[in-house]
């Protein structure tokens, strides 16, 4: 897989890979396996939601507001 970027990126990248003490290519490497990681952890998340919206059961409006801002304070 080859992905390009515009040399304006490049240099971000670079920078950013220099900042924290390795090479672009690993940068953007981790960064992509990254995305991978979080996007199996919300489908995975998001899977008994789903589940318990099929049997009618779902959350008030408030609980939700307290979950959110629970988060939120971390």
């Amino acid at each position: 897989m080859e992905v390009h970027f515009t040399p304006e990126q490049e240099a971000q990248l670079s920078q950013i890979a220099d900042h924290n003490g390795t090479d672009t290519e690993q940068l953007v490497k981790d960064a992509a396996l990254r995305l991978l990681q979080d996007d199996a952890r919300f489908r995975g998340g998001v899977k008994p939601g789903i589940a318990a919206a099929e049997r009618s059961e779902f959350v008030e409006h408030a609980e939700v507001w307290a979950n959110v801002e629970k988060i939120l304070q971390y």
